[in-house]
């Protein structure tokens, strides 16, 4: 009886996690969607201004102004996963760049939006467009992308991408592949 006992509990228990299991995978798992994520960001005019008014200041070399825009504790990422900068640094590379690059133009077109959740929440700026400048007599011309976290109507975050390769052979720079290991 004792045996019988069990094998009916142990039965009884055995129907109700299969009756569970079943029923959870019954249910389709809501599926997120970009609009989970992404929104329109409510400041969109003041944020476009911001970030293209710093763009076309470093174009300027109107580093002043350029820094103005950055907030205190700005941090700057690129073109390389290992290149970072403080603000004040990002600005004594710029007057360092200044130096020997001259002509410096931009044509550029933005667009923003606001993160919703994860790391990057907040409101963002996107710029894509083309950089050039002359330096020793030869026009340097390359594409380039920003993107800009915006907060309390200054940029706290920027990411940049462009190929430096790219501007260091028009230059007339050559590349040494390393040596082959032995």
């Amino acid at each position: 009886m004792k045996k019988s006992i069990l094998t009916g509990l142990f039965l009884s228990v055995f129907l109700v996690v299969i009756s569970f299991t079943a029923e959870a995978q019954a249910k389709p798992v809501a599926k997120q969607t970009y609009k989970d994520f992404v929104g329109a960001n409510p400041n969109w005019e003041a944020d476009l201004k911001t970030v293209g008014d710093y763009v076309n200041a470093l174009a300027a070399n109107d580093l002043d102004k350029a820094k103005s825009l950055l907030s205190e504790n700005y941090k700057g990422f690129g073109p390389s996963p290992k290149d970072s900068a403080t603000r004040e640094q990002h600005i004594e590379r710029w007057k360092e760049q200044a130096k020997s690059q001259l002509n410096a133009k931009t044509t550029f077109v933005s667009e923003t939006f606001r993160v919703l959740q994860g790391e990057q929440i907040g409101d963002w700026v996107s710029v894509w467009g083309d950089w050039s400048f002359t330096q020793n007599n030869i026009i340097v011309k390359f594409p380039y992308q920003f993107t800009a976290h915006i907060s309390k109507g200054k940029i706290d975050r920027g990411i940049v991408y462009y190929d430096r390769a790219y501007i260091m052979e028009t230059l007339g720079y050559k590349i040494t592949p390393p040596a082959p290991a032995q």
